[in-house]
């Protein structure tokens, strides 16, 4: 599976609530970033940071964050 298929699956996971902040940190961090885009893979590196970081109550955010990584790993920007 590409690193964005498998990343797009854990994200879309986490947004279903199926997965916490730390199970999709965990995954986003044993992702291979070497063939994303750019725009890609600095997307992902943000969303990483703020999982990193997060606290409860910050969902938010963070659904917002995810979503924009979905759009740059989907758009391959």
């Amino acid at each position: 599976m590409r690193t964005d298929d498998r990343v797009i699956r854990l994200i879309s996971q986490w947004l279903g609530r199926h997965l916490g902040n730390a199970e999709l940190l965990r995954g986003i961090e044993e992702s291979d970033s070497d063939g994303l885009a750019p725009g890609q893979a600095q997307a992902l590196a943000e969303l990483a940071e703020l999982l990193a970081r997060a606290k409860s109550g910050e969902r938010a955010e963070l659904e917002m964050v995810a979503r924009e990584t979905l759009e740059a790993l989907a758009l391959g920007e």
